[in-house]
């Protein structure tokens, strides 16, 4: 979802096209890392090349605006009755700040917070050196921890 701007319908094409690499033999493991750390990889750059091609066509006019499309209610964006109001706005918040940072770090926190990777997973995940993503990762806590408690949120 982080890939697509949490997008269902963009993550699920994402999804079924990265399926697709894979079982087609278009991404291939070569056992270089952990199958899961691979995946997410692939994953990325799917959603990546996906975004190239969405772009393209709407420069050349082939496609209408995404805005233009008329939008769709999904039962599973609703919050369960369990959650409470403060807890979808603290939620809702902390994502908000998180969307706020520069790409980079944006990815580098999701990938280690809600993913569960660790920093040398994450930057395998992102093409770049353990030493910049730890860079962005660092950078990335700084800016948020602040961008909450500006907000009032920690």
């Amino acid at each position: 979802m982080a890939c697509c701007g949490r997008d269902a319908d963009e993550a699920a094409e994402v999804l079924q096209r990265t399926y697709e690499k894979v079982f087609s033999g278009r991404a291939k493991f070569d056992e270089r890392s952990m199958l899961r750390t691979w995946l997410f990889g692939v994953i990325r750059i799917t959603a990546l090349e996906n975004r190239r091609f969405f772009a393209l066509r709407w420069l050349r006019g082939a496609a209408q605006k995404k805005g233009d499309e008329p939008e769709h209610e999904h039962a599973s964006d609703e919050p369960s009755p369990s959650q409470s109001l403060a807890e979808r706005e603290r939620a809702a918040a902390i994502e908000k700040a998180l969307d706020s940072l520069p790409a980079r770090q944006s990815e580098i926190l999701h990938l280690t917070f809600y993913e569960g990777l660790s920093v040398r997973e994450a930057a395998e995940i992102m093409g770049v050196s353990v030493g910049t993503a730890a860079q962005h990762y660092e950078r990335g806590k700084t800016k948020l921890h602040s961008l909450l408690v500006e907000k009032d949120i920690l």
